[in-house]
């Protein structure tokens, strides 16, 4: 993998090309993400670019001291995070991943990456967190049939049997039922970059991406082929 960056989705809207041919995009705020850290073989074991995202700002505490009020501005991080933030020399972030670049010994801390890496054509995976539906039956949860709906029926939207009673007398693992829906990691591959707006650090994906609005998304270069 060569390129990859943090964005947070904005939603999604359509745009005509000059064919005139309508295409549903998702809008993407990529970046600016600053290095915080290299990882390097030598001292790590492996390779990759650590990246933060998104300026975490100061809390403001109003504080009684002695009668008198006094503003305490505290960081929004640790004193660990803080005191890497200040060693890499950037503001603190919000976000902090690792990208397992294969040119990461180019960059260094401080450097920054921004959508511009891409371009209108690219191919690129989208990995984010699902939104959460709560908990729902198997029909939903599954896509299993439902019952007759005939007064008659006793059977309408349940999930259909467990197992047999006998043998082997216990529920296998993985059997279809309700439960909790969503809100788990989901990679959508081989999406492609309709348009990249660099002044603003925007994205147009083509299609959905996953995840609710201002979400964080991981946009990496695809490892599926295009067929």
């Amino acid at each position: 993998m060569k390129k990859a960056i943090l964005a947070t989705k904005i939603g999604m809207t359509q745009i005509f090309d000059e064919d005139g041919t309508l295409i549903p995009v998702t809008v993407l705020q990529a970046g600016p993400c600053v290095v915080t850290q290299v990882k390097t073989l030598d001292n790590d074991g492996y390779s990759a670019v650590q990246v933060g995202f998104v300026d975490k700002k100061d809390k403001i505490i109003n504080k009684d001291k002695g009668g008198k009020k006094e503003i305490i501005h505290r960081h929004g991080v640790n004193k660990a995070l803080k005191g890497h933030f200040e060693k890499a020399g950037v503001s603190s972030k919000r976000y902090v991943r690792e990208l397992k670049l294969e040119n990461a010994e180019e960059y260094a801390p401080g450097n920054e990456i921004k959508a511009d890496i891409f371009a209108a054509g690219d191919r690129v995976d989208a990995t984010a967190i699902s939104k959460g539906k709560g908990f729902q039956g198997a029909i939903k949860r599954h896509g299993q049939h439902r019952g007759p709906m005939a007064h008659g029926s006793k059977f309408h939207r349940h999930q259909g049997s467990n197992g047999a009673c006998s043998s082997p007398s216990k529920v296998f693992k993985g059997k279809g039922m309700p439960g909790h829906m969503g809100s788990v990691k989901v990679t959508v591959q081989n999406l492609s970059i309709v348009k990249v707006d660099a002044d603003k650090n925007l994205l147009l994906v083509k299609g959905a991406v996953p995840g609710p609005k201002k979400a964080l998304v991981t946009i990496k270069e695809t490892t599926r082929a295009e067929a």
